[in-house]
C-alpha cells in the first residue's frame, strides 16, 4: 500500500497540553497509519493517551510536533464529514429529540428532511433505540445516550468511524452488542473502525491491536503493555 492508499498517517506525533513545569505529554512521538477497511483497537488504561490520540487522528487537535496527514479522505473542511467520532461521553444536544441529536450531522449538511429522517430511522434502529426517537436527552439513561451518540455516526456514513470507549457506560451484554453494530456497519459502508478501550474482550473484537502506554503507541504485537 502506498501512502496515498491510506486514509491516517501520523508521522512522529507527541501532543503537550501546558507549559514549563506543568506541561503534560498526553501522545509521544507516535507514528501510525489507518488503512481503508481497517479494523483497530487502541488499547490501554486510562490517562494512557488513547484519547488525545483519537483526537489527533481526527484532527480535533493539532499535534504539538510531528504532522498528521489524510491522504486517504477528502481536504478540510469536507474531511470533517467522511470522519464520525463517538466520543467517552454522548454530547448530544439538550434542546433537541433523539432522532434529530442523530440526524444533526445531516442537517446541518442541507441534507433533504426525508433522507435524514429515514437514515437516523435506520441508525437507531441498529443501536435498538428506535422507540425513544421523540426523546429529549435528560429522559436517557446514561447507556442509552451512549447509543444514541453512536447512531449519530452511524447515519453519517463516515469513510472513518473513531470510537472513544463506546462501551465504557454500558454492560456487558450491551457492550458487545454495541460492538457487533459498529462492525457490521462499517462493514456495509465501507469505513474503516478504530475503537480505544481498555477492555480485552472489546479489543479482542478487532483484528489489529495498538498499545498505548504513558502517551506511547506501540504498534506491533509483541509490545504487550497490559497485564
Amino acid at each position: 500500500m502506498t501512502s496515498g492508499d491510506a486514509l491516517v498517517i501520523c508521522e512522529g506525533v507527541s501532543r503537550v497540553f501546558g507549559t514549563g513545569s506543568r506541561a503534560v505529554v498526553a501522545v509521544h512521538g507516535t507514528s501510525c497509519v489507518i488503512e481503508p477497511g481497517g479494523r483497530v483497537a487502541v488499547i490501554g488504561s486510562s490517562g494512557s493517551g488513547k484519547s488525545t490520540l483519537l483526537h489527533l487522528i481526527a484532527g480535533l487537535e493539532q499535534p504539538t510536533v510531528g504532522s498528521v496527514t489524510w491522504p486517504g479522505l477528502p481536504l478540510a473542511p469536507d474531511r470533517a464529514f467522511e470522519i464520525g467520532v463517538v466520543f467517552q461521553s454522548p454530547s448530544l444536544v439538550p434542546a433537541l429529540t433523539v432522532e434529530e441529536n442523530v440526524a444533526l450531522p445531516l442537517i446541518l449538511a442541507d441534507t433533504p428532511e426525508g433522507e435524514w429522517r429515514s437514515r437516523a430511522a435506520e441508525a437507531l434502529g441498529a443501536v435498538g433505540l428506535d422507540d425513544l426517537a421523540g426523546r429529549l436527552p435528560e429522559e436517557l439513561s446514561g447507556g442509552q445516550g451512549q447509543r444514541v451518540a453512536v447512531a449519530r455516526v452511524l447515519a453519517q456514513r463516515p469513510r472513518l468511524v473513531l470510537a472513544d470507549e463506546p462501551t465504557g457506560q454500558l454492560d456487558r451484554a450491551s457492550g458487545q452488542h454495541l460492538i457487533d453494530v459498529l462492525l457490521r456497519t462499517a462493514s456495509q459502508i465501507g469505513a474503516a473502525l478504530v475503537v480505544s478501550t481498555h477492555d480485552r474482550t472489546v479489543a479482542d473484537r478487532l483484528e489489529t491491536h495498538w498499545y498505548m502506554h504513558e502517551g506511547r503507541l506501540h504498534t506491533s504485537s509483541g509490545e504487550r503493555i497490559l497485564s
